[in-house]
């Protein structure tokens, strides 16, 4: 079996579904913003803070390109981590099942919270996150083989849809 990857903007649920699919599918669960954590030993934050969001994106493609390389496996990818062309390509060459959990402003809100370590959402966070779910839901759609629509589901829905579509 291939590697199961989702993706999605801040607050789509890719952890909390990603670690329950894990259990349904008795694989593995990576989340690579806490693999770039424990890797780097800072919080995603102070990454961007102190070092910049290039050297972020950079920890981020490294992380990726070390998760496609497991088999057996459910993966959390961070909302930004498919953006870049080289993630892109990277993902499409993977073999990869990918998941586009895809939710609203107003289900994401509550979720994300908007005041908690999400450094791309600094300023106003609702325009923030707007502003970024729309530049990067076409990547999303283009990577995707299965795109739903999370804002009115139970994870264990969500869980038993992807179970349905990648089996």
């Amino acid at each position: 079996m291939s590697r199961i990857l989702l993706i999605g903007p801040p607050g789509a649920g890719k952890s909390t579904v990603g670690a329950a699919l894990s259990v349904h599918l008795s694989r593995s669960f990576l989340d690579t913003d806490a693999l770039i954590v424990e890797k780097s030993g800072k919080s995603i934050t102070d990454i961007f803070v102190v070092e910049g969001e290039a050297a972020f994106r950079a920890l981020e493609f490294e992380t990726l390109a070390e998760v496609l390389l497991k088999d057996d496996v459910v993966v959390s990818l961070g909302g930004g981590a498919p953006v870049s062309e080289a993630a892109q390509e990277a993902i499409s060459r993977s073999g990869s099942q990918v998941v586009f959990l895809d939710v609203s402003l107003a289900t994401a809100a509550p979720r994300v919270g908007f005041n908690r370590d999400r450094p791309l959402l600094l300023g106003n966070p609702r325009a923030q996150w707007q502003s970024l779910s729309d530049k990067r839901r076409p990547i999303y759609e283009k990577l995707a083989n299965i795109t739903i629509k999370v804002d009115e589901m139970e994870v264990s829905a969500i869980v038993e849809q992807i179970a349905k579509g990648v089996l």
